[in-house]
């Protein structure tokens, strides 16, 4: 009886889907617009700008994993958490293309935003609206492809070029790397000359030009196009843009007090307001996972730690006044941080190992006694300081040796550090010892802000076996480094089988 029924049922199924017109079959589905209903208006415009922000709250960028492959896989960090893969991925023993915390999920996330930002360079420009709105739009979507591009160089390297809205039977061919930097700059070259100086209101926290320049000039300086990155880098040090840029509290760079300041260049603003998981619906969590991984242990999972000779850095020169560096209180904890400061790690007294850091900024050790998920402080990508330090560093490279110093003695006198030639006269006009210092001087100001991997890429620390000898003796995982290809990710497995035009990177 029940295999009739079921044979009458179907039956009739047939007549009736038979007997009726194909486009009452072929319905849209009322609660998702379509790619065509959804472009039409400014407000779409707006939201699908939005939605390329909205990437820096996902687990594989800048709310998460980017800080272990930035952070912990440089000299200044490392890892030992009982996840065993996921330290690997930090010291250079990579055997799963495809483990997803260190590298599918952060190749997934970037191109999921460069896959936003086509979407919008595509659509926008044919809605009809205000023409100056609609091209800052455009330009904050280029200046982000060009972010993401830039870091896909820095990790990657060989990162497949997609310019266009990708189709699930599009497989796009191999890029060089040269290929991905002539990318970066064109998005962040056109970027600059449609974004404005400054936003207000609750567009504060948008790209500027200024964050456009000096993105360009991190490009620039990867490929060592010295003279080219000082032009970039002069619109905020000489030219219009300095106006709007200053030195602010060192601390106040790292809280979520006094937010999106002179010293920022360009900041990712984020929040506790949404205290759920990851995802794209309004309600998603907005807020980063850093120091939640960072913190010490019982506070956070401490899957990250802050490599211990910076600390001993920190107390190799002592102010004009005879004291401590003050940058080390807001940058590192450390067992002796209460004897030297007075300060307690997050209200409490130092019970971890005699020899163990970890980085403090963007900790919320000032305000709370544990960390969770939702840490509402912005990170600051790109603050004048590093503008300052990338400018002396252009200028020691261009043979302007005599003019450097000014820049790095900006940053110096916040913290009260003697003047560089008074404190290390024997540099003189000497460029080789000019750049010597001044990856002390970023390690002393920037330390723990995921600049430190793309300098040594830069300075060609890790070109030679000599070189990465020497980075070795600050942090041992580099004894796993192989030159010539740890200097750049594998491919995830899976994108290069699934693609017949990408071939896995040198080495692996």
């Amino acid at each position: 009886m029940k295999k009739i029924f079921l044979s009458i049922f179907f039956a009739g199924l047939l007549g009736v889907m038979t007997g009726c017109k194909k486009d009452l079959l072929n319905q849209d589905n009322p609660n998702t617009l379509t790619t065509e209903q959804f472009w039409k208006t400014e407000s779409d415009a707006q939201k699908g700008v939005n939605a390329i922000y909205h990437m820096f709250y996902q687990n594989g960028g800048f709310n998460r994993w980017m800080y272990f492959r930035l952070d912990l896989a440089s000299d200044e960090g490392f890892s030992k958490s009982p996840w065993v893969e996921l330290a690997d991925w930090t010291r250079f023993q990579y055997i799963n293309y495809n483990f997803w915390e260190g590298n599918v999920n952060s190749y997934r996330d970037v191109y999921k935003a460069i896959f936003r930002c086509n979407q919008v360079l595509e659509n926008v420009p044919g809605i009809e609206f205000d023409q100056g709105r609609k091209t800052q739009m455009i330009a904050q979507a280029k200046f982000l492809r060009g972010l993401y591009y830039y870091y896909a160089a820095i990790l990657w390297e060989n990162f497949p070029i997609v310019t266009v809205t990708q189709r699930p039977e599009d497989m796009p061919r191999q890029s060089s790397l040269a290929e991905v930097w002539a990318l970066v700059e064109k998005d962040l070259t056109e970027a600059s000359a449609g974004l404005p100086e400054q936003w207000t209101g609750n567009d504060l926290g948008r790209a500027t030009k200024g964050a456009a320049q000096a993105m360009l000039a991190k490009a620039l300086m990867q490929q060592k196009k010295w003279a080219q990155a000082k032009t970039a880098l002069d619109y905020l040090v000489t030219g219009a843009g300095q106006n709007y840029y200053d030195l602010v509290d060192f601390k106040d760079n790292f809280r979520a007090d006094n937010e999106n300041n002179k010293e920022s260049v360009f900041e990712i603003q984020f929040s506790d307001a949404n205290k759920t998981g990851e995802g794209d619906g309004p309600n998603s969590n907005m807020g980063s996972n850093r120091s939640q991984f960072f913190a010490p242990r019982d506070i956070g999972w401490s899957d990250g730690q802050a490599r211990f000779w910076l600390v001993d850095e920190f107390k190799k020169e002592k102010t004009t006044d005879n004291q401590i560096d003050p940058r080390l209180q807001y940058s590192l904890f450390y067992p002796g941080s209460e004897a030297d400061f007075g300060v307690k790690t997050y209200g409490r007294s130092w019970t971890w190992g005699a020899d163990e850091a970890w980085f403090k900024k963007y900790s919320r050790d000032y305000m709370r006694s544990n960390e969770d998920y939702f840490n509402q402080i912005n990170n600051r990508m790109i603050r004048y300081a590093d503008v300052l330090l990338m400018y002396a560093e252009v200028q020691n490279e261009l043979g302007q040796t005599a003019d450097a110093y000014t820049y790095v003695n900006r940053v110096r006198a916040r913290s009260k550090m003697a003047p560089l030639a008074a404190a290390y006269p024997a540099i003189g006009n000497n460029q080789t010892l000019f750049r010597e210092r001044l990856k002390t001087e970023r390690a002393l100001e920037l330390c723990g802000e995921s600049v430190r991997w793309a300098d040594l890429k830069r300075w060609g620390d890790l070109d030679t076996q000599a070189g990465v000898n020497k980075v070795a003796e600050r942090d041992p995982d580099f004894r796993n480094f192989v030159v010539g290809k740890s200097i750049r990710l594998p491919l995830p497995q899976i994108e290069v089988e699934n693609n017949t035009n990408l071939r896995q990177n040198p080495g692996y």
